[in-house]
């Protein structure tokens, strides 16, 4: 039984007759539908194109969209980003022979290696997917909720990123998908699409990394589906150039006895939004959401999660920590900006779940602002389930504590920061990966 989830739906704001958006309307008439690809995603891009010739760009009078300003984003001039010439991309040890790149949305095989890859695994993009995987049966299946940013990068998909892992295949080493976005001499757009799917009994970690030069825009959709009895521990990185702008979604559905851990690093961008959505369709089903938020200067970062729980027995885990502002404790003069919004729905047949929400919140600067609202919609009448948010500041006795023992008031604010941030770290399964994310997210705003 599917949940309802109360977005306003396509149809819902057709009837409220909303006029064509030059903005999208710019984008997707870049957007040719090639006449190579299969039939069955030239009908899926068409369908999805006539959506979004029909409806608009969120506004903040959008109760989804009321604390981020997309304004900065629409009055920018796009132009599709082409493949260009990419050098010295950067890897992971544990994944250095079972890597994916991506550059402007667009598979290059000269800067991918995928030696390591076992029996059972395909990794690559939609061209050379073989015959005996059914991705129709996946691609843009997942429950629709009216994300008009979904349904443009869906009628844009020109190349897909591709990870399938046969039933029972434990792959011991992370597959590492690297989306680059090189602008030129405009500002570009590309629009990267993830596929992953975990049969019955599989096990699989996966990091999936965002970065970028200049100004650009990256409208990025990852779908994962996790089989009967399959694990999934998701990695994803954000670390765009920060004048970008990011929107991204995550849409994961699982099976019985499935288990789902997405670890969630948000550092860059001017403006970024990412939509993790998880959708339990089986009994005795684990989820787990870490995130972490990092943001300084005039960044704003948005995290607006789902969890729908919709059998018994289910868990659900999560922990959001922002760290909003100048980490310098002589310049804190930073406006930075961090949006939360968590949503767990337990309906009636829901019984016997678990499920704990927690928002953790840090600001460093006067001016600096977090929003956060934590929700639980709770129908089932035998459960265990909790949600709660804090916003505070660093503790002067804590910086006096430390300064007392020879630190300075700048190294003290430093090991409170870096604390705070280290619970989420530690999530993350790839050890090269928390010391690159420790070095980069920790040292960004010093």
């Amino acid at each position: 039984m599917a949940v309802q989830i109360p977005f306003a739906t396509v149809s819902q704001l057709k009837e409220a007759g909303i006029v064509e958006d030059a903005f999208l309307t710019g984008l997707l008439k870049q957007c040719q539908i090639s006449e190579n690809k299969p039939a069955w995603l030239q009908a899926v891009r068409q369908q999805a194109a006539a959506w979004v010739a029909r409806l608009r760009v969120p506004t903040t009078k959008d109760e989804e969209w009321r604390f981020t300003d997309l304004s900065s984003l629409v009055a920018t001039d796009f132009v599709r980003g082409t493949p260009v010439q990419v050098e010295n991309i950067a890897s992971i040890p544990e994944a250095s022979q079972t890597r994916l790149v991506f550059v402007n949305g667009v598979y290059s095989p000269q800067l991918s290696d995928l030696a390591a890859l076992p029996e059972g695994v395909y990794a690559g993009n939609l061209n050379q997917l073989p015959q005996k995987y059914s991705i129709e049966e996946y691609f843009a299946k997942h429950q629709d909720t009216g994300d008009i940013f979904t349904y443009l990068n869906t009628a844009g998909c020109e190349d897909v990123a591709v990870v399938w892992v046969d039933k029972n295949v434990i792959l011991e080493t992370p597959i590492h998908l690297v989306f680059v976005a090189a602008t030129e001499d405009k500002a570009s757009f590309s629009q990267p699409r993830t596929l992953v799917v975990a049969e019955t009994g599989a096990d699989l970690s996966l990091v999936e990394e965002y970065s970028g030069t200049g100004v650009y825009f990256t409208n990025a959709v990852t779908e994962i589906w996790v089989g009967e009895n399959a694990g999934v521990k998701h990695t994803r990185l954000q670390q765009e150039s920060e004048a970008s702008f990011h929107i991204g979604k995550t849409a994961v559905t699982q099976a019985r006895d499935s288990r789902y851990t997405i670890n969630e690093i948000n550092l860059g961008g001017r403006l970024s939004r990412h939509n993790p959505e998880i959708l339990q369709q089986g009994e005795q089903t684990e989820t787990h959401l870490h995130g972490l938020t990092i943001v300084s200067g005039e960044q704003l970062a948005d995290t607006h999660s789902i969890v729908a729980l919709t059998k018994p027995y289910g868990t659900t885990n999560q922990l959001h920590k922002c760290i909003v502002g100048d980490r310098d404790c002589k310049e804190r003069t930073s406006r930075a900006h961090a949006v939360f919004n968590g949503k767990i729905f337990v309906p009636k047949e829901a019984q016997l779940t678990n499920a704990a929400q927690l928002n953790r919140n840090l600001l460093l600067s006067p001016k600096a602002r977090i929003n956060t609202k934590p929700e639980l919609q709770i129908t089932a009448d035998n459960v265990k389930c909790s949600h709660g948010a804090t916003v505070s500041q660093l503790e002067a006795d804590e910086i006096f504590y430390l300064r007392s023992r020879g630190l300075s008031e700048d190294d003290a604010r430093h090991l409170l920061i870096d604390a705070f941030a280290k619970e989420i770290i530690e999530c993350i399964p790839v050890e090269s990966l928390q010391e690159k994310i420790t070095q980069i997210a920790l040292g960004k705003t010093q």
